[in-house]
């Protein structure tokens, strides 16, 4: 299990790890599912996923949803049919739905989203809820646990029941993060947010509101896409769109950072220098 913040190059380290050991990447990530979306998700390059092969990318489409209940169906059985299968952690709350079960309080606020919800009147979300989740069962008279319902079964699926305890899956992960000085980790952020545009970030978002994809869909919705969006509706400058993707994706892995350093099963090796050889290292009498 490879963990880190945003441009830590954990998608790199993955890729030598499962050359290394003859494994399987296992992609944890809630843009990379969906088709069609390449850049702003950094997902691996062609030349990577014919050398190995990849879990978890492209499956859904962008002008959908997509939710972590859905993810964790589709790969969970990769975790039982390939011999070392390497999770390579970018959504957070994937990667805990998938080794350690998902539950209500693993489902984070979503602050924009419930603003949205207070404005509704009850009526209107308890009808929500039902559609969200016909089975669900809770006090639809109270407006705060309607608004939790809604936030939580909008990310993780219905029904709502099955998230009130959490359920262990049967594998035990060994998780391994990369760290970089908040320094350098700026800097590689600011780096890749360049190589993103010079790659045709603006033309491929461009492609995907063409298509029919919504600009407040939740595939549109990650750093990158929505700084984009913001451009192409005239909100955002070209000069000012590099520094305001930076700038959110650096928030990004402040937040990543946070969540991750509560995690005491952690083992921790700087991303800089070359990390691959030390976690080899540290695997060899854990894999033997």
């Amino acid at each position: 299990m490879i963990l880190g913040p945003t441009a830590v190059g954990k998608s790199l380290v993955a890729f030598e790890l499962a050359l290394a050991l003859g494994g399987e990447v296992v992609v944890a990530d809630s843009r990379q599912v969906y088709r069609r979306l390449e850049i702003a998700t950094n997902k691996p390059p062609a030349q990577d996923r014919r050398r190995v092969r990849y879990h978890g990318l492209d499956l859904a489409d962008p002008e959908g949803t997509f939710n972590v209940h859905q993810y964790v169906k589709a790969v969970a059985p990769v975790l039982d049919s390939v011999t070392r299968p390497i999770v390579e952690g970018g959504s957070n709350l994937y990667v805990d739905a998938l080794l350690d079960g998902l539950t209500l309080g693993g489902v984070p606020p979503r602050p924009e989203r419930r603003a949205e919800l207070d404005q509704l009147p009850t009526a209107e979300l308890v009808a929500l809820t039902r559609r969200l989740d016909p089975e669900a069962s809770l006090d639809f008279a109270n407006r705060v646990r309607l608004v939790r319902a809604i936030e939580v079964l909008e990310v993780a699926g219905p029904p709502l029941g099955r998230l009130r305890a959490r359920v262990a899956p049967p594998w035990e992960a060994i998780r391994l993060g990369l760290e970089l000085a908040s320094e350098a980790l700026a800097e590689r952020i600011r780096q890749r947010c360049a190589s993103q545009l010079e790659r045709g970030l603006v033309a491929e978002t461009r492609a995907a509101l063409d298509a029919g994809v919504s600009p407040a869909s939740q595939a549109l919705s990650g750093t990158g896409y929505a700084e984009v969006v913001g451009h192409l509706e005239g909100r955002v400058s070209a000069q000012e769109l590099p520094e305001l993707m930076a700038r959110n994706n650096r928030r990004l892995a402040k937040r990543q950072r946070t969540w991750l350093r509560r995690d005491a099963r952690i083992q921790w090796f700087p991303a800089d220098p070359d990390p691959v050889p030390g976690i080899l290292n540290y695997l060899k009498d854990i894999l033997d």
